[in-house]
């Protein structure tokens, strides 16, 4: 019995359903490190986000002949001088707009619910809005509904605070680490993998590396782009909180496929209640601004397709956030990218095994009669 295949399958299972079924039963000895993980979740994610968008900058400061450690500072006081020139130049007006939105918060809803009633006393649109004369009252208690969990979230403010202060705190250590040793994780990556397969363990590692940096540098240099974009054309058009709306939709925007839908919401509310008009000016400028990036920018700056499914892409996106929230949203693709890598190569050993498992068939040759 211990020979069969299927019996050793089966007790394999069972076994490791019981390790969980007995973990389960003492979970309470591991909530010190949830609570550990879950408080260097943020800025572990944010270290290696940063990691491979500096790392490009590091290597080609080595090259000119700096000290490693050294290339790092010198960063370091770079990114110290565009936020001094950020908060000087751009926070004062982000503020004044932040302040403003707040202030009108109340009066929103409002605006939208006469924007529509506008238009249905308007003789050529009355007919779309026949039969259903409190669209315009359910859109507005929709909104209200929106404001009102924002409003709510704000009451966890003093959480996110505590979280900002770890990350202000840890981030730059965690980074500045990672820049420096970060290139020797992967020779002790390697040694844990057994020598037959470790020719095959370095090339997997290579593609995960070259995979997370190519997503996420470049995925960095759209939105950023994008978002100058939209700023520009906000600009252009008159579109209130101009600043504010288009540094919102640079992180929405890392979501892919939801996130421009996301970042286009509050840009059309806000400009429908200036104006029908505006709002249908700023979608043009939306839609003008992503066929730019997805036509142009986007067959440039990256190198090679992600192969990625839009289908499985939103899958992902709605799986990570049912899980993880915001976070789980955010690291979903790159996540998959990393287990789709491994279970690839994975496949390939298998296969290649089995192959050479298949004894070659020698043909044999039927001797004719002298």
């Amino acid at each position: 019995m211990l020979q069969s295949k299927y019996f050793r399958t089966s007790l394999a299972i069972i076994s490791f359903l019981l390790i969980l079924f007995l973990g389960s039963k003492v979970i309470f000895l591991f909530t010190p490190l949830v609570e550990i993980f879950n408080l260097l979740l943020v800025p572990m994610m944010l270290s290696g986000f940063m990691y491979y968008l500096l790392r490009p900058l590091v290597s080609l400061l080595e090259k000119k002949k700096l000290n490693r450690a050294v290339s790092i500072l010198l960063i370091y006081i770079i990114f110290i001088g565009l936020f001094v020139l950020f908060w000087v130049l751009v926070w004062p007006t982000l503020q004044e707009q932040i302040q403003n939105f707040i202030d009108n918060t109340p009066y929103l809803v409002q605006g939208l619910q006469n924007q529509f009633n506008k238009l249905q006393d308007n003789p050529a649109l009355s007919r779309f809005f026949k039969g259903d004369s409190d669209l315009a009252t359910r859109l507005s208690g929709y909104l209200n509904d929106a404001i009102t969990w924002v409003t709510n979230s704000m009451s966890n403010l003093i959480g996110v605070i505590s979280s900002i202060v770890v990350i202000i705190a840890t981030l730059p250590i965690i980074l500045y680490y990672m820049l420096k040793d970060g290139h020797k994780l992967s020779p002790i990556l390697q040694g844990l993998i057994p020598k037959k397969y470790r020719k095959e363990g370095q090339d997997m590692l290579k593609d995960i590396d070259s995979a997370l940096s190519s997503f996420i540098v470049t995925r960095v240099l759209l939105n950023v782009v994008l978002g100058i974009m939209l700023y520009i054309g906000f600009l252009i058009i008159g579109l209130p909180y101009s600043l504010l709306l288009a540094l919102i939709s640079i992180p929405l925007n890392f979501i892919p496929y939801v996130g421009s839908l996301l970042a286009a919401v509050p840009v059309l509310i806000v400009g429908f209640i200036e104006s029908p008009t505006l709002a249908l000016w700023a979608l043009i400028i939306i839609v003008i601004a992503q066929q730019i990036q997805d036509n142009v920018l986007s067959p440039i700056i990256y190198g090679k397709s992600l192969d990625v499914h839009p289908l499985t892409t939103v899958v992902l996106v709605l799986i990570g956030g049912d899980f993880f929230g915001i976070i789980g949203v955010l690291i979903a693709l790159p996540v998959y990218m990393i287990i789709k890598i491994i279970f690839l190569r994975i496949y390939e050993i298998i296969v290649a095994e089995r192959v050479e498992e298949v004894p070659e068939q020698v043909p044999v040759t039927k001797e004719e009669p002298l």
